[in-house]
């Protein structure tokens, strides 16, 4: 009976009431995790120390490095398993699941020992210099330490919302972000570790999740497993699985690029600059990652019912998923735009940081609407297991197409060219993304 109450979610309950149940526990989460990533950064911030902030910032690329090979096997795990689902091949599923679980812990481990090794390359390469070096170099290696399991937490938090787990999937991820919030001051002031222990609290955290995770699935999961027996999946599964989840890697691998690309871009300018775009960052993702997760909450219920080849739901389902895009870009943008100064200022009181990270914030709320588009078509693609088009997109807004606008913007334009890339960036990667879904061919 429980089963059949899962796949009715999926099969017939109305889109509104489907999509809002699979989606909220994931919106629930990230909120959750922008509050922790918020304290971070105030925590950070409250040292006064803008060497400090700009180390931990410059960094921002190594985590999403670590993000995006996670959603190497979880997104594209899940994309494999929720259309697996759709077809009723459950026990298949359930090898992808821990395929891919253990396929991320050997990752991990080999990310570690690189990123330990070539320490000293990586933190030029991502311009730490000077002062901020050390800061960086603290931070940095506690989270290379700390790749197993931050890469890990991705393949269950996306791998449960395929069977209807979505509320797991929730818990999982508060009660570790809730455990770094309450780490952080004991770390950053009450052990005096700085940038170090704002590092070391975001690991435990994450391990946290991961043991949540192991125990909900062993107890309550039926289509998912952490059997290493069940490991062992065919060739073609594994393609399978990297045909999606390796664009969606490389979309959080662009991400990275793209914020390494814009610090460097910004160095030049001062450490205020740097520590500015750090915190502007930070307070835009209060809307862009509510966007994510409702984006990305569909993705099962996409995934499910275009493998069982219902158009008509899928139509419903896409159209419901713009719409909320749309509402959020739009009202959680205003909202910033006016309270820009004082969302700046709550982490660092620093006049020109605020006025500086004002502008910023500004500037990035102005493609709010673009990610919008950008996330349903990249869904779809991902759900339909559309290998090239999501190759494409991946490639485009933090990549080759935010790569393009920067250099153009920023030789033109100076400083002011330098932040007004993103929102090009995002308008430009929106068309690219609409032209892609006329010419791919998806059946919906």
């Amino acid at each position: 009976m429980e089963k059949e109450n899962r796949n009715a979610l999926f099969e017939t309950t109305p889109v509104p009431k489907a999509f809002l149940t699979l989606a909220l526990p994931v919106v629930m989460s990230k909120i959750v995790s922008m509050i922790y990533n918020m304290v971070d950064i105030y925590f950070i911030g409250r040292t006064g120390n803008a060497n400090l902030v700009a180390g931990v910032s410059i960094c921002a690329p190594v985590f999403l490095l670590m993000v995006s090979l996670g959603d190497l096997f979880g997104l594209g795990g899940s994309s494999v398993m929720s259309r697996l689902f759709g077809q009723k091949k459950d026990e298949e599923g359930k090898r992808v699941s821990s395929f891919t679980f253990y396929s991320a812990i050997a990752t991990g481990i080999f990310i570690t020992v690189i990123m330990l090794v070539f320490k000293t390359p990586i933190l030029h390469m991502l311009g730490a210099e000077g002062e901020v070096f050390s800061y960086a170099g603290e931070y940095y290696t506690w989270i290379a330490l700390g790749a197993p399991f931050i890469i890990l937490t991705l393949i269950p938090a996306n791998q449960l919302r395929t069977e209807g787990l979505a509320n797991i999937a929730m818990i999982g991820s508060i009660v570790g972000s809730v455990v770094n919030m309450i780490l952080d001051p004991v770390f950053i002031f009450g052990l005096g570790m700085g940038a170090g222990g704002a590092a070391i609290a975001t690991v435990l955290g994450n391990i946290v999740t991961d043991i949540l995770f192991v125990v909900c699935i062993r107890k309550k999961s039926r289509k998912l497993s952490v059997d290493f027996k069940m490991a062992k999946v065919d060739l073609a599964v594994i393609g399978a699985v990297f045909a999606i989840g390796l664009p969606s890697s490389l979309n959080n691998l662009m991400n990275s690029f793209g914020t390494a690309l814009l610090n460097r871009s910004l160095a030049s300018y001062g450490a205020d600059k740097v520590a500015a775009m750090g915190i502007a960052s930070k307070v835009n993702m209060l809307v862009a990652m509510i966007m994510i997760a409702f984006a990305f909450g569909a993705q099962a219920l996409i995934g499910y019912n275009y493998g069982a080849g219902n158009k008509a739901r899928l139509r419903e389902i896409l159209k419901f998923d713009l719409l909320v895009q749309m509402i959020i870009a739009l009202a959680g943008g205003a909202l910033l735009m006016i309270f820009a100064p004082s969302m700046i200022r709550l982490f660092m009181d620093d006049a020109v940081i605020v006025e500086a990270g004002t502008l910023i914030l500004r500037r990035m709320l102005l493609g709010l609407p673009f990610v919008g588009i950008f996330l349903v078509c990249s869904t779809l693609f991902m759900s339909a297991g559309k290998s090239l088009p999501t190759l494409i997109m991946s490639l485009s807004r933090q990549g080759i197409v935010f790569a393009a606008a920067l250099f153009v913007l920023s030789l033109t334009l100076g400083y002011t060219g330098v932040i007004t890339a993103q929102p090009v960036a995002d308008m430009l990667s929106a068309l690219l993304a609409v032209v892609l879904l006329r010419v791919s061919k998806i059946e919906i």
